[in-house]
């Protein structure tokens, strides 16, 4: 019971070439320069999907996996990334140089927005941003880590949930590590038309989004052991809780999130109450369990009332609600039955009703950046 929102690692980008901004002193710099473009290239390509290779030898390349934007090996951008991460270190050295500075606006970094308003339904192809910033460069390639990471642990959750669940912690790390140690310091030099994947609070969010689908995961593995229902409420809860804290960012950060994509939101809601469904469905059978049944019976009404107000408007992802709505409403069929036979127990409503309580039991896996340390040389 996972909906997918798959949106968040199609982000693209147009060509950097290093060599032809930068004017290096030595040849070890050219050289370096030339390495950051080569490596950039095939992330370009990979990203913008005009690689000229055959369906089968780009799924052999990528482990199998058959989405163009899932087929970005996570090994070029770790190959891309401690070179641009020693870039950034010595341009950031030399400060507010203003040669530097013109060399870096000749680069024309632009990068397109997968969460924006504007980013659905644009029949003129992606828009692209620019932003004359070495950190913006740094931070959307770090954002594509982070989605593809979170790509990676969707697809393997049938096959392995302790991996997918490693894989999702591994990703809000980086999203956790964009908001406080890249983002901040870029923020004053934004323009007002930026992509929302540059700012602090998309990654703090996207952060919460994978650390909730890392509970989620974790709760398969719950289920299969036979996890007592009590206890998956609370678990369920502590999601949809994750969730709740996602959307106050974004609301926080943008009031009325008009620069944000309404089936990005939609995909947060209906997630959080998707979970608040389960949470409450387990709980009713652990009151249930217990003899109560009149108040098993008030949380299941109430519960259903409450999705049914909340059903997406995503095709995949409302056959998945209506599926967790049926098994919900013969479940308060049953007990209704059971109570009337049986049982003849007050049904339980309002303030009756227990408060829900969210256990959390995943955290972020710290991203730690690697550097190689390569002298670099320029002709100011």
């Amino acid at each position: 019971m996972m909906l997918h929102f798959r949106e968040p690692a199609k982000l693209k980008t147009k060509r950097v070439i290093f060599e032809d901004a930068y004017a290096a002193r030595d040849s070890a710099t050219l050289e370096n320069l030339k390495e950051l473009s080569s490596k950039r290239k095939v992330i370009e390509d990979s990203i913008n999907q005009n690689c000229y290779i055959t369906e089968a030898i780009a799924r052999e390349m990528s482990g199998g996996l058959t989405c163009p934007f899932q087929q970005v090996d996570l090994r070029k951008l770790e190959q891309y990334l401690p070179l641009l991460e020693n870039l950034v270190y010595h341009v950031d050295l030399l400060g507010s140089n203003h040669q530097i500075a013109w060399w870096t606006s000749e680069l024309k970094i632009r990068w397109s927005s997968a969460l924006g308003a504007s980013s659905f339904f644009n029949l003129m192809g992606p828009k692209f941003y620019q932003i004359d910033n070495l950190h913006f460069e740094l931070g959307m390639v770090l954002f594509l880590y982070g989605a593809i990471l979170r790509e990676r642990a969707l697809e393997i959750v049938p096959s392995d949930i302790v991996q997918s669940a490693t894989l999702f912690r591994e990703a809000a790390g980086v999203f956790l590590y964009l908001s406080q140690e890249v983002f901040p310091s870029l923020q004053p030099t934004l323009p007002a038309e930026r992509p929302p994947e540059a700012t602090s609070y998309m990654s703090t969010v996207m952060s919460l989004i994978c650390l909730a689908e890392a509970q989620a995961v974790s709760i398969k593995k719950a289920e299969e052991k036979g996890t007592t229902a009590g206890l998956l409420a609370k678990l369920h809860y502590g999601v949809a809780e994750m969730l709740g804290e996602a959307i106050d960012v974004l609301y926080s950060a943008n009031g009325q999130c008009k620069d944000i994509s309404s089936c990005f939101m939609e995909f947060i809601c209906s997630c959080k109450a998707l979970h608040e469904l389960s949470s409450q469905k387990y709980l009713a059978e652990s009151l249930k369990d217990a003899g109560q049944v009149g108040i098993a019976i008030g949380i299941l009404h109430d519960a259903l009332i409450n999705v049914k107000k909340k059903m997406p408007g995503e095709e995949s992802h409302k056959s998945i609600f209506r599926k967790e709505v049926d098994v919900a409403a013969d479940m308060l069929t049953k007990c209704e039955r059971e109570n009337e036979f049986v049982w003849q127990q007050k049904i339980a409503s309002g303030d009756e009703l227990p408060l829900p309580q969210g256990n959390k039991i995943v955290n972020a896996m710290p991203y730690r950046p690697k550097r190689w340390e390569r002298e670099l040389a320029f002709k100011i």
